[in-house]
């Protein structure tokens, strides 16, 4: 199994002591199986960011023997304030070259995936910027109508971040970003398939409607995870993130009567393929 999208495990918080915490998620995983994971970075001061950025480089060339370190993974800060979910509005950023290049400058070969709201002025320019640099863009933490997302797309993104979690919902007069991400045969979709983040009934409709080859389990699993069971909320009773591990994807999928082929479509096959498409590198113009 692969994971896309995890900030913790155990003891372990990757915005904390990040050295420590990616080696031994890395281990930790490895002991369950796990081929690999890509840690993900929520929004901060940028200093902070780069230095949980440089963290990440430093483990990743150790080659801890555990699951693979795949890169790192930027859940932000072009996000927007309205849809921020548990994470901290105040470190968000609006989206310019100038920001973007203050942020990835010197870790363009580690950074896979960046989530942006494409909604936001200057989102689609800095989707642009990323796409030209092989940066995948995630759309997430957004109110984007369903016009603004397919901008988001047409600009270079190329999947969606938790999808339903964090962004505009469904309404019947407006498909919003969630409805382009249930409709939509190119952009893939990550799931946190955990049961609590979105109801079974939900993820069976989304596997009736979505390409199979385009739905991404994952665990967005923090601090707590794989030591305590269920969903973790904030001081607003917001959802937080999972204390499942991805290996509850499995579980989970196989109660809603989704195929063992097609589970490691979603949990092994898909996020593997994508995360390993070619990438280019090129430098952040102006």
């Amino acid at each position: 199994m692969v994971d896309l999208h995890i900030h913790g495990l155990g003891r372990w918080d990757i915005t904390n002591a990040p050295d420590e915490a990616v080696e031994n998620i890395s281990m930790l995983y490895g002991s369950m199986g796990i081929k690999a994971f890509l840690p993900v970075i929520i929004p901060d001061e940028l200093g902070r960011m780069r230095a949980i950025l440089d963290a990440i480089k430093r483990v990743i060339k150790k080659e801890p023997p555990g699951a693979k370190i795949l890169g790192a993974y930027l859940e932000g800060p072009f996000l927007n304030p309205e849809y921020a979910g548990s994470l901290k509005k105040e470190y968000f950023l609006s989206p310019t070259p100038q920001a973007l290049q203050r942020l990835i400058d010197g870790y363009e070969d580690i950074i896979k995936i960046i989530t942006i709201a494409p909604e936001l002025p200057g989102g689609l320019k800095t989707i642009e910027k990323c796409s030209a640099l092989g940066i995948k863009v995630h759309m997430g933490h957004s109110g984007a109508t369903y016009k603004e997302a397919l901008e988001g797309k047409a600009a270079g993104a190329t999947g969606i971040t938790h999808l339903f979690n964090a962004m505009r919902p469904v309404h019947h007069r407006e498909p919003g970003i969630t409805g382009l991400g249930l409709l939509d045969k190119d952009l893939y979709v990550e799931l946190i398939c955990d049961g609590i983040h979105i109801a079974p009934e939900i993820l069976r409709l989304v596997f009736s409607i979505k390409p199979l080859d385009k739905i991404i389990a994952i665990s967005d699993a923090i601090a707590g995870a794989g030591d305590l069971e269920g969903a973790s909320y904030n001081n607003e009773g917001r959802l937080r993130g999972s204390l499942y591990t991805i290996n509850r994807a499995r579980v989970i999928l196989e109660t809603i009567g989704i195929s063992h082929e097609v589970i490691e479509m979603v949990t092994c096959r898909n996020p593997e393929r994508y995360i390993s498409e070619q990438r280019g590198i090129q430098k952040v113009a102006g």
